[in-house]
């Protein structure tokens, strides 16, 4: 393991455990509680998440870019990451595990969510954060306090990475955002497309979804898109379009930005996402 971006602090740390894909109201509540604890206990609040490829199968479609699930991450008041690469911690024990977060993060408080799991296959859960039978590797003889945050509900069920993706799939872009506790946005850079919205006198920024990211349900969106941090009122169609496309594959991401006007061709706006309007044409 390898605390960043700093080195581990002398006072120590709540360190918020999870995945944290999508950064919604749950994985909030977890961060927030460490970073609670750590204020009223004169500790650094931490974050341990780990990397994973864009395309895998162990945690669905990505939601968030690393950058920006970092970003949103920081802007919560973490102070110290933890993120190793997934293969590097799989095979440890639930013990081993639990044991390199407490060295490596000066750990004085663990905290998670109810439905958390660590160690290899998925061995450990809250409850045996709790109970780790083992000495000197228990939470309790290692002085580390654990704090297990209940799931937060949507429409009374638990909300999760994967109701959100199956809300953006249907388009429910309402359920989705309340999920996520924010506007569900996109940050990708604008492409080179054929040129047709200027030809047709209605320019746009185009935009392609990398590989691995979970894409919202094909049609026209209600969005709003921030350029060099002003807010503009936006239409975003969502879809492939072979015609225009090399590649059929490519879902194309093109927004219309009434009003604005200027190049913004290798930047990265954010476009975020308000309503489903209707089906693309």
């Amino acid at each position: 393991f390898a605390p960043l971006p700093l080195a581990q602090p002398e006072k120590g740390t709540a360190v918020a455990m999870g995945f944290f894909d999508g950064i919604h109201i749950g994985h909030r509540a977890v961060i927030e509680s460490a970073v609670q604890w750590a204020k009223e206990h004169d500790a650094a609040p931490a974050v341990f998440t780990f990397k994973l490829p864009m395309v895998n199968k162990m945690k669905g479609k990505r939601l968030l870019s690393t950058a920006d699930k970092h970003a949103l991450i920081a802007s919560l008041g973490v102070e110290y990451y933890l993120t190793p690469d997934f293969e590097e911690i799989k095979g440890l024990t639930p013990e081993q595990f639990v044991l390199g977060i407490v060295r490596d993060c000066n750990a004085r408080a663990l905290v998670c969510g109810e439905n958390f799991t660590f160690g290899a296959k998925a061995a450990g859960n809250p409850e045996l954060l709790r109970t780790l039978p083992y000495k000197p590797l228990a939470c309790a003889p290692l002085g580390v306090e654990v704090i297990v945050v209940p799931m937060a509900q949507f429409e009374e069920k638990p909300v999760s990475s994967t109701r959100i993706r199956t809300a953006l799939e249907g388009g429910d872009i309402p359920a989705a955002n309340a999920m996520l506790g924010m506007p569900y946005a996109i940050r990708f850079e604008v492409q080179h497309g054929a040129g047709l919205g200027h030809t047709l006198g209605v320019p746009t920024i185009n935009q392609l979804y990398p590989q691995g990211f979970q894409m919202p349900r094909s049609g026209i969106y209600i969005t709003r898109t921030c350029i060099n941090g002003v807010w503009y009122p936006s239409a975003t169609g969502l879809g492939s379009r072979p015609t225009v496309n090399d590649d059929a594959t490519k879902v194309t991401c093109e927004t219309f930005i009434p009003g604005f006007s200027g190049d913004l061709y290798g930047t990265d706006p954010v476009v975020e996402f308000h309503a489903y309007l209707s089906p693309s044409k």
